[in-house]
């Protein structure tokens, strides 16, 4: 077979070959053929030479016989038969998998060989002459294919495997897909072909034998009934054939729940014993509702569905355990009701609407509940109390009275005392028979304006029950304490206070309390002699000023000033306080702002203390030694301007001077590098007033600048200017312009200024310099002391 396929393949592929490129796989031969045409010539027949007999060869794997396996033979046309050529294998496997016969050109196997493991061998084949080794035929290759057979069985890499599929699914609802593999070769034969059947987990389920889905075979599956299948799969090849190889896998299907069960009380009627003494808000009992479903399809939501119990009982549900947990709402009173009877309904929160023909998912049920009688305690006629009692009250004053009796039918006695577990003075007492409440200390309600205590009751039968009631006493105000001034900050006066100028605005405190306000009238003290700096105003609004009554004040000459003030309240009787204030002089700037005061002021005004001052000190001082010692450093570094005396060459000398900008004429003079001899002749005082003629007369008083300006020759003064930088000779080649401003003079208005009018003193008030600021508290200062000597 090996032999004879290679054969036709090689006659195809010589010819094609042929045509396309004749000297691949042919030679030409010497030999000619002739024939005879029909016009007497004669036609010459050039043969090709056939080249290489060879082909793709097949070889079966897994070859178990004892003998090499035959795969095919090689021959060329040259090779006459005599041994003259010799047959050379070159290539994948060839000497160890490979062998050939070099006198035939058979080729055997000496290996079995797996093609799951190598699928074709590619190998190069010669001819050659025996005697000489000269090529015959050019190096050819070849592959040989390994046969596939089947000896791999399918595999489920992934399995076992875990599905799930809903309860009461339809019949063929998609489960499942399962795939098998296979190492033999799809393309040769069924070896890889496979079938996909179900050996275990029928009737209730299938699989296709092609795609290996599998499917619901059986309608209405219940989870209740039963949860968890396990299924097998075959998968086989050979398209399921007799002799095929097979593998399996098991899937473990789960069906997992729907809501197709309603819950269900497991009795209709059911009784619960509730004593009257249950706290309000806490449980009293549990009812259960069961459902076979799962998660969230068995969660159930109680209710009381009758006003009767809905009014004594709520009910609500424990997520956990699923059950209704029924609750107090009200308080029970066996005297009053004996009985209730609740109405619950239990129903599923999550219904699937596909099983709604199965009827309403919900179920109800009766509970009966019977009060418990229980002897309760004293109850009060109040839940709380509030009582009032005037401040200074003489010890035993009534402040008031609480009542309790005992709920029971017996309706013992009740004896009241106070709450003996609370702490400090007990200002209050109780009669232990009737229930008033007395005063035991003095009250002050500026100390203490409310008290809270805490009245306990018991039956005289049964001192054990108790019952508690907080009681809470308000003190009453009574006008025991005189008002004072509110001075919380230093009065500053400044010194340029004048005549009726407010200085401050006092207020007062009161601790009492008054129901319609505090009311407060001011007054300086009758006894004392009138008060020749300062004065009161009563504002007949609960506040006073404080008003300056003379001119200027001096904290050179007296710094502190003390005034009395007297200040009477509204009450009934009313009281009366005298407060002392400190009024401090200081300069002041602008609308009577502080500017300047003693150190002490600033120090006490920032909190910080002595120990603080010398620590900020300190600091201060260590950063400028640090900043000297750098200083000093960096200076140290500098190289010297000439670096060598044996330097001769020409030295720059920079010199770092910053001037005083386009108006500093004199900032740096460089007449002394070029000419110091001719400087020193020339040198001339730039920054000085010109000489100012001499006139005779009276003094005029004081002058001002521009009247001395008038008696000036400018004029002169500037031509002298121009003859001196003309005749300098060691100025810079360069023009140089100086600038003189000059008014003028001889003008037939004279000036406009008061400051250079002579005469009397002016009757202007100069007060309102005061209030121009700091830049002109020197020219109010000086007027203010014009205005002094005037008067003297």
């Amino acid at each position: 077979k090996n032999q004879i396929k290679p054969f036709f393949f090689l006659i195809f592929l010589t010819k094609l070959t042929h045509l396309c490129c004749p000297d691949t796989w042919t030679r030409p031969l010497p030999s000619k053929n002739q024939t005879k045409l029909a016009n007497g010539e004669t036609e010459v027949h050039h043969r090709p030479k056939r080249g290489w007999i060879w082909n793709q060869f097949f070889v079966l794997e897994e070859h178990m016989g004892p003998d090499a396996q035959y795969v095919g033979k090689l021959h060329s046309n040259s090779d006459k038969g005599d041994g003259s050529v010799r047959y050379i294998l070159s290539g994948e496997g060839a000497g160890t998998i490979f062998i050939i016969d070099e006198v035939t050109g058979d080729i055997h196997a000496t290996k079995s060989l797996d093609r799951e493991r190598k699928t074709h061998y590619v190998l190069h084949a010669q001819a050659l002459d025996r005697n000489t080794e000269e090529a015959l035929e050019p190096k050819s290759e070849f592959i040989i294919k390994v046969q596939d057979i089947n000896d791999n069985a399918p595999k489920f890499p992934d399995g076992p495997f875990v599905a799930s599929v809903p309860e009461m699914s339809e019949v063929g609802t998609s489960v499942f897909q399962v795939t098998a593999t296979d190492a033999d070769d799809p393309t040769y034969g069924n070896s890889a072909r496979i079938v996909y059947s179900i050996l275990q987990g029928q009737p209730y389920f299938s699989v296709d034998p092609k795609t290996g889905i599998i499917r619901t075979a059986l309608a209405n599956m219940d989870r209740e009934a039963r949860e968890h299948y396990a299924v097998v799969i075959q998968a086989k090849d050979m398209a399921g054939q007799v002799g095929g190889l097979s593998g399996s896998t098991t899937i473990n299907i789960t069906l997992t729940d729907v809501n197709d069960n309603p819950p269900k009380f497991p009795q209709k009627n059911y009784q619960l014993y509730v004593p009257e003494s249950a706290q309000v808000g806490k449980p009293v009992g549990k009812i259960k509702a069961n459902d076979e479903d799962a998660g969230i399809n068995a969660e159930i939501k109680y209710s009381i569905i009758n006003s009767e119990g809905a009014n004594m009982f709520s009910i609500t549900t424990d997520r956990d355990t699923r059950e209704g947990i029924i609750s107090l709402k009200k308080p029970l009173n066996y005297e009053r009701k004996k009985t209730y009877t609740l109405h619950i309904e239990g129903m599923n929160t999550h219904i699937d609407p596909r099983f709604s023909y199965l009827g309403s998912f919900k179920d109800t049920a009766t509970l009966k509940i019977t009060v418990g009688d229980v002897d309760e305690p004293p109850v009060f006629s109040m839940d709380y109390y509030i009582m009032d009692v005037y401040e200074n009250a003489h010890i035993g004053t009534e402040v008031g009275a609480v009542t309790a009796r005992d709920p029971d039918s017996r309706n013992s006695p009740v004896r009241y005392f106070m709450d003996s577990k609370e702490e400090g003075v007990r200002y209050f007492s109780i009669e232990e028979d009737s229930g008033v409440v007395r005063t035991t200390q003095p009250l002050d309600r500026e100390d203490m304006p409310w008290h809270n205590i805490t009245v306990m009751a018991s039956e005289v039968d049964n001192p054990s029950l108790l019952s508690h009631v907080p009681v809470t006493v308000q003190v009453l105000d009574v006008n025991d304490n005189p008002p004072e001034i509110a001075a919380d900050e230093e009065v500053i006066v400044c010194e340029s206070s004048r005549p009726g100028q407010v200085i401050q605005t006092v207020t007062a405190v009161d601790k009492d309390d008054f129901a319609n306000g505090q009311r407060f009238s001011f007054a300086l003290p009758s006894q004392l002699p009138v008060n020749p700096n300062f004065t009161l105003k009563d504002n007949e609004d609960s506040t006073a000023s404080i008003i300056a009554r003379r001119r200027r004040f001096n904290h050179l000459t007296q710094e502190l000033y003390e005034l009395p003030i007297v200040v009477w309240d509204g009450g009934e009787p009313s009281l009366s306080g005298t407060s002392t204030l400190t009024l401090r002089v200081c300069p002041c700037q602008r609308h009577g702002r502080i500017r300047t005061c003693q150190g002490e002021a600033f120090l006490s005004s920032a909190g910080l203390s002595t120990g603080a001052l010398i620590a900020i000190l300190l600091c201060i001082v260590i950063l400028l030694a640090i900043v000297v010692l750098f200083i000093t450093l960096r200076r140290s570094k500098k190289e010297p301007l000439i670096i060598s005396e044996e330097d001769i060459r020409e030295n720059v000398v920079t010199y770092d001077d910053e001037g005083g900008g386009e108006e500093d004429t004199e900032a740096f003079d460089i007449i002394a590098l070029r000419n110091p001899a001719a400087a020193e002749e020339l040198k001339f005082r730039r920054d000085v007033r010109p000489e100012v003629r001499q006139h005779c007369g009276p003094p005029r008083g004081r002058r001002s600048p521009s009247v001395e300006l008038d008696v000036v020759d400018v004029h002169e003064f500037i031509k002298q200017r121009l003859v001196e930088a003309d005749m300098d000779t060691s100025v810079p080649p360069y023009d140089s312009l100086q600038t003189y401003a000059y008014e003028g003079q001889g003008s037939p208005t004279g000036s406009i200024s008061s400051l250079d009018s002579p005469g009397t003193h002016s009757e202007q008030d100069y007060n309102y310099l005061d209030d121009w600021g700091p830049e002109f508290q020197k020219l109010a200062e000086l007027y203010g002391e014009a205005d002094s000597d005037v008067t003297t």
